[in-house]
């Protein structure tokens, strides 16, 4: 049963939600990591791993899939170029890692990148 596994939802409108989760996951691809909250750095590690398990297999509905998600050609290329690393892996292409508290605000910090 799918009850009760939402998304968090991270203290923003929808649409603005899933913008930012996209960028954290174009930065991700692109930079190899970023540091950012533990929640959003969850929330982009889930979206990247999905992306991740579609670009495994290059075909083209995989590649109209990812763009459909993430609407941008360069990094839907990058991304099939950085998945086909992972043939041999079955999931857990993310790590995170905990980096202490943010000084402003004291929010959890954490680096999110790709093994």
């Amino acid at each position: 049963m799918k009850h009760r596994n939402g998304n968090k939802k991270l203290n923003l409108p929808t649409d603005q939600r899933l913008a930012l989760i996209k960028q954290l996951v174009r930065n991700l691809v692109s930079n190899k990591s970023i540091k950012t909250t533990s929640a959003r750095a969850k929330q982009a590690s889930q979206f990247a791993e999905k992306l991740i398990t579609i670009a495994k297999n290059d075909t083209v509905v995989n590649r109209r899939h990812a763009f459909k998600l993430i609407n941008n050609k360069e990094f839907v290329k990058l991304l099939f170029n950085i998945a086909s690393s992972y043939k041999e892996r079955d999931g857990g292409y993310t790590r995170i890692i905990k980096c202490g508290l943010r000084k402003g605000d004291s929010a959890e910090m954490s680096m999110l990148e790709l093994v």
